[in-house]
């Protein structure tokens, strides 16, 4: 669909280019057009040809020899120059967003510098954080997996240097937008204007559209800039408010093009490959990779129909042979790779993200096993902990927080070289049971996403048999498709029908968790819904529960949030359309409910304080019995780091600190607080409500919290446990829930105590008594069942009991001392 809008926009943009490009400004320069003979795209040059610049119709890269660049730039003076040079064009440099994108619901990660600013400042929603502006922002795509280490040139991870602007139509001003992006390439890197090509494309993405430039140079692409005209929806294209200057330019081609070493990696981040080749033991043969590096491009999988017939051309044009290049390139290409792969995973984990079975993580899992199937295919001496280190060194001039958060993403990739190990061995005997026969590509991935398994492992077993597997070139990008094209299902209430055309719902419950009387106007009766002009009531939402209680005589047993009304739905409705009615909530439903909303808060800092900042919210519930916090974390929480964070969040609720909420413009709020603010997932409005608990943690949050974090009284961690691969789920009780259950295991310990002091055959009879009631409320699958105030035993001892009478009775005497000494010093 965004392949078709592009092209038919394509068509549209090049029959009147003056419109839709900077026509004026090449026409100044002496630039005409042209159209590429082979691909068919409009051109601007200085020279007289028949083809565009781009490497597949003009013979390839062609910048290693006789570089048109005046200066050699390094990865850091690359963004360097172009932030100064900007700065004179009145541009304002801020620093990368973090790669996970937490402020949008559409996708995991940052797949280019617009999104940083998608939807909201693109809308005119927001104000952005500068105007124009230009920032390095990493991104991750998966695509380009099988590319990275083949063609030279592609990256899973790269910085795209934006150029960015959003101006009202009368200050638009395309042609000076181009200007300043051209005379870096002219003025700042040397670069002649014949040696320079422009060509004319579209560009459709993130639910915008317009035309874009892209200048190339002796086959490289060096920049692509897009003018967002349009916005794209179900009812077609409509013009945006505000015009949008949106420059892609790559951080790692325009390093490597100024230097023209035989790989882009070779340029980007040249100590860490040192330190590689001489761990490896790799020599490289800088007479092959000259005849190599040039036609590289035509390897390119996204623009390739028939691999094996470009594997030909390369051939051909390079003079190398099938065997020079299966002697040279194998070890090259893995150790490229291993670089590539661990810098994604060094900005992805130091930014929030965590390699798992799921997700965006499922990638990162995806690039991680790649990176130490080579290592261990070559008996490298190496560790991803120590490459990430390199390259954290080698970035920190611009991306000091890398450094910063090295030591926690090496414990991370620790954690996940060991499950590698772990699960290698446990693959072996499915590997030799697989290749005895021949398998499809289908089978080939399943075995891959089930339990990572190298598709080469079992092609080269097979092989030992003299069975034939072929792997598709574009394995990882297949595998990462699997994943891209998997949807989430959530459970939403139905929409209520009748409420169209109100205005919205004022909710009186932002700056007073206790304000519980209220009078309003009944803008609405369907039914036994209502809706009025301003409310009390908290409609379920933020994964917390409804408020309850009564709208005159009505009670409230409902309420429902729907867009910006605020829905009641009422045992009975015994009033009409514009009268005046009188609302109280129920205070003890309220307050529990808001302890354990702030109590959530709360949490949220301890875990992400004692564990790491990869820890993010991935999920809550608050209901009046007791909440759960899903976080972001590796491994199962072992029983001493249980007891850290119940303690660290209580020292929080004992510092009794002031829990402030205020609006702020969405702008405002990330400038202050960063993105940490979306713990719970992306929020709309140009307007965020932060909850700060001081010094501790803030989060855009739309619940009701109490005052100071001392009238969350208390908070006891009930239980923990590994929901999925990366999330741990936490259940805790707070404020009046959790004093009901220390009140109630204090009774059940008392009365187990009570009743351990009974005469031994008296304790045996007793406890095949509750066993059988344990076993009838399990079989009638109860959830909790109760005993008589004197026969209530803690579970865990009646569990355990139940056990030992499922083995000998001579054991039972045994067993039912040690519980009582366990119990002795429960109630010390």
């Amino acid at each position: 669909m965004r392949t078709e809008i592009k092209k038919e926009f394509k068509k549209i943009a090049s029959k009147n280019p003056k419109l839709y490009y900077a026509v004026d400004f090449l026409k100044k320069k002496g630039f005409k057009r042209g159209q590429c003979k082979k691909c068919q795209t409009y051109y601007w040059s200085l020279n007289e040809r028949e083809v565009c610049g781009d490497a597949n119709c003009c013979g390839g890269f062609d910048f290693f020899e006789d570089n048109p660049c005046k200066v050699k730039l390094n990865y850091v003076e690359t963004w360097n120059s172009f932030k100064k040079h900007m700065a004179g064009k009145g541009y304002t440099a801020i620093d990368r967003y973090p790669v996970v994108a937490r402020w949008r619901d559409d996708t995991d990660f940052v797949q280019a510098s617009i999104y940083d600013f998608q939807p909201y400042v693109v809308t005119g929603e927001v104000e952005p954080p500068a105007n124009p502006l230009v920032v390095p922002q990493f991104c991750l795509r998966f695509n380009d997996i099988d590319n990275v280490g083949v063609t030279m040139s592609h990256f899973t991870g790269f910085v795209m240097i934006g150029q960015h602007a959003f101006l009202p139509k009368e200050e638009w001003d395309l042609q000076k937008n181009f200007e300043d992006l051209y005379t870096f390439f002219t003025d700042v890197l040397g670069i002649a204007d014949e040696e320079l090509i422009m060509h004319e494309d579209a560009w459709a993405g993130g639910g915008n559209l317009g035309p874009c430039m892209e200048i190339f140079s002796r086959g490289a692409e060096l920049a692509n800039q897009v003018y967002m005209l349009y916005e794209v929806g179900e009812d077609g294209q409509k013009e945006l408010k505000l015009k949008v200057l949106d420059m892609g330019m790559g951080h790692e081609r325009v390093c490597w093009f100024t230097q023209g070493k035989k790989s882009a990696y070779d340029a980007v981040f040249p100590k860490v490959m040192e330190k590689l080749y001489a761990r490896s033991g790799v020599k490289v043969n800088d007479e092959f990779f000259s005849k190599y590096v040039k036609y590289a491009p035509f390897l390119n999988l996204d623009e390739t129909d028939d691999i094996e017939k470009a594997w030909k051309e390369l051939s051909k044009e390079s003079g190398l042979s099938s065997a020079e290049i299966k002697e040279h390139l194998p070890k090259m290409s893995a150790l490229y790779s291993i670089a590539e792969h661990t810098r994604s995973l060094l900005f992805a984990i130091s930014d929030g993200a965590l390699p798992s079975n799921v997700k965006g993580g499922y990638n990162l899992r995806v690039i991680l096993r790649r990176a130490l199937g080579f290592i261990d295919k070559y008996k490298w001496d190496l560790t991803l902990k120590e490459i990430a280190l390199w390259h954290a060194e080698e970035l920190a001039k611009i991306f000091p927080e890398l450094k910063k958060n090295v030591k926690h993403v090496s414990l991370i990739l620790d954690v996940e070289t060991a499950k590698f190990k772990e699960n290698k061995e446990r693959n072996k005997k499915i590997i030799q049971r697989t290749s005895e026969k021949p398998i499809t590509k289908e089978v080939l991935l399943t075995l891959y996403d089930s339990y990572g398994i190298d598709p080469e492992e079992i092609k080269k077993e097979a092989g030992l048999k003299g069975i034939e597997i072929e792997v598709p070139e574009n394995f990882y990008k297949l595998v990462s498709e699997r994943h891209e094209n998997q949807t989430e299902t959530s459970t939403t209430k139905d929409v209520i029908k009748g409420f169209e055309n109100l205005e919205n719902t004022t909710p009186l419950y932002f700056d007073h968790y206790d304000l519980l009387d209220f009078s309003g106007h009944v803008l609405k009766v369907q039914g036994n819904y209502v809706c009025l002009n301003q409310t009390a009531f908290y409609p379920t939402s933020g994964g917390q529960l409804h408020d309850t209680g009564v709208i005159n005589d009505c009670k409230v047993v409902d309420v429902i949030k729907q867009n910006g009304l605020i829905i009641h739905k009422l045992d009975k409705v015994t009033f009409k359309e514009g009268d005046k009615v009188f609302g109280k909530v129920d205070y003890d439903r309220r307050e529990q409910l808001t302890q354990h909303h702030t109590a959530t808060h709360i949490l949220t800092g301890s875990v992400r304080r004692l564990l790491g900042d990869h820890v993010w919210q991935a999920g809550a519930a608050k209901t009046l019995e007791k909440a759960r916090l899903d976080i972001t974390h590796f491994e199962q929480l072992s029983k001493q780091t249980i007891n850290d964070i119940e303690k660290l969040a209580r020292d929080v609720i004992s510092e009794n600190r002031p829990v402030y909420k205020e609006f702020m413009p969405r702008s405002k709020a990330e400038s202050a607080y960063g993105i940490r603010i979306y713990q719970g997932g992306a929020v709309p409005g140009r307007e965020l409500r932060i909850v700060n608990i001081e010094g501790f943690d803030v989060e855009a949050c739309a619940g009701t919290h109490v005052d100071v974090t001392g009238d969350v009284y208390n908070l006891k961690i009930v239980k923990t446990s590994k929901l999925q691969d990366g999330i741990v789920r936490i259940e805790f009780v707070a404020g009046k829930a959790c004093q009901k259950m220390i009140d109630m295991e204090k009774e059940i310990l008392d009365s187990a105590k009570k009743i351990l002091e009974c005469q031994e055959d008296l304790i045996v009879g007793r406890a095949k008594e509750l066993f059988d009631k344990w076993k009838k409320a399990r079989k009638n699958k109860l959830d909790k069942f109760k005993f008589e105030s004197k026969e209530v035993v803690e579970e865990d001892v009646i569990r355990n009991t139940a056990e030992v009478l499922k083995t000998q009775p001579e054991h039972i005497i045994k067993t039912l001392k040690r519980f009582k000494e366990e119990i002795k010093q429960k109630t010390k």
